[in-house]
């Protein structure tokens, strides 16, 4: 509750918090429509394989031309990093690969790290996290994500004394969406390939939001951070809206859903038939607690909260997230508090490579929202016993093995350079904390 009066203390003393922004794509354009009306933050660099492109989006978003003309626009995310004079560098390019290079490189640095890249976070998070508290830095979730948010709440819930049942997040799903390729994504979205092109919208990154992907590895990313566990046989995206989150985001046991308390799940804004669920949680996140004793739970009921029959159970959420418009808040928990707003301290979750059809040997593999692979949610140490390949490295590797649909694909499946910079930093992070899984 103090970050506005830090920030107007740095402003005040001419010393603004200054942020190195990696990646001007729609989360990064979000948080740059921020910036000329927060006093006391500062975007001096940006960096983007397509600079024109990155300085177009300033203009798009209401920066006047003074302001570009004193921000410098490169494409070398490295050489930026060493040379710049600022305090929080926010990685948003959601290449795995290269968010991880950026990360070590701001952590080198001696700079902040905030991650909207969750993909890198997933498959590396835990080591990265461990890297930056050793170097006395922070590594950070961005908030106005759904896994910051999400991770807050929790947070909020234990911190008050209530044990936590369920955190996640809604979203539109059914089943049938597992299968779904670029090809088909945007009459789920209600529009024409046409009009999602002339939007410049990507078919390929908005098919990981449709086909379970996004969801999966935004659920590792919270239970790494919160200590929560992941369902057994992957993510069950319950139809519910807000009011039945404590009926049925409770364990099985007491007539829910859950196959136990402290868990990660994601619910559906669409019954098992299509139709839309009442009051859905599509664009919001939750987290379902439990009263510790019977005075807590007649607090519930004096107070208003919707609980389940027993009164012990009850939910809050929170109805939409704003993704960039909301980035300052993990900036400036980094720079001027040392605070992350959410980082992993262990490997519990996992995203593994599904095969979306028959795939047969030779075949290229596409990675996230493709045409070949669905990432699914499995725990950690279920992950490790099946030698599944995690789904931020299913891009461009050969299969050497026929793999059925529904299957997971497996490391034996794939031809891998074990030498990969990625692949090293995979492995290393699994050897560190397979014991967390």
């Amino acid at each position: 509750m103090n970050l506005f009066r830090l920030l107007q203390a740095r402003a005040s003393a001419g010393k603004p918090v200054r942020v190195a922004l990696i990646g001007a794509g729609k989360f990064g354009s979000m948080f740059l429509a921020q910036v000329p009306h927060t006093p006391g933050l500062e975007v001096p660099i940006i960096v983007d394989i397509d600079r024109d492109r990155a300085r177009e989006a300033c203009r798009t978003v209401g920066w006047d031309a003074e302001r570009i003309a004193r921000t410098v626009f490169t494409d070398d995310g490295a050489r930026a990093i060493a040379g710049g004079a600022m305090d929080v560098v926010v990685e948003a390019t959601g290449n795995p690969a290269i968010g991880i290079r950026h990360a070590r490189a701001a952590i080198a640095a001696g700079k902040h790290i905030v991650m909207v890249n969750v993909e890198a976070d997933v498959l590396a998070g835990p080591l990265l996290a461990e890297e930056a508290r050793k170097a006395g830095v922070v590594y950070s979730l961005a908030y106005g994500d759904q896994p910051a948010l999400t991770a807050e709440m929790v947070d909020w819930a234990r911190a008050t004394g209530f044990r936590v049942v369920a955190a996640g997040k809604g979203t539109k799903y059914l089943p049938a969406y597992h299968d779904v390729t670029p090809d088909g994504v945007w009459q789920h979205y209600g529009l024409t390939a046409g009009e999602a092109q002339s939007a410049g919208m990507n078919p390929q990154m908005f098919n990981s939001f449709l086909d379970g992907t996004k969801s999966a590895i935004e659920m590792a990313a919270i239970a790494n951070a919160c200590g929560l566990d992941v369902p057994a046989e992957g993510l069950l995206f319950p139809p519910c809206g807000v009011d039945d989150l404590p009926h049925i985001m409770r364990p099985r046991s007491r007539g829910g859903v859950l196959e136990r308390s402290g868990v990660v799940e994601v619910v559906s804004s669409l019954e098992r038939d299509g139709r839309p669920v009442f009051r859905d949680l599509r664009w919001g996140v939750y987290v379902v607690l439990e009263a510790p004793n019977d005075y807590a739970a007649d607090c519930f009921r004096q107070y208003g909260l919707k609980t389940d029959a027993s009164g012990r159970f009850a939910a809050m959420y929170k109805p939409y997230h704003l993704i960039g418009l909301e980035l300052n808040i993990s900036i400036l928990s980094a720079a001027l508090r040392s605070e992350a707003t959410g980082q992993a301290f262990g490997f519990r979750g996992d995203v593994a490579a599904v095969a979306k059809r028959n795939l047969r040997a030779g075949e290229m593999l596409d990675g996230e929202g493709g045409y070949t692979v669905w990432g699914k949610l499995v725990p950690a140490a279920a992950s490790l016993k099946a030698g599944a390949l995690p789904i931020g490295l299913a891009h461009r590797l050969k299969l050497k093995h026929d793999v059925a649909h529904g299957e997971i694909v497996r490391w034996s499946d794939v031809e891998f350079d074990a030498n990969n910079e990625t692949i090293r930093t995979r492995k290393a992070m699994e050897a560190a904390f397979a014991k967390e899984g």
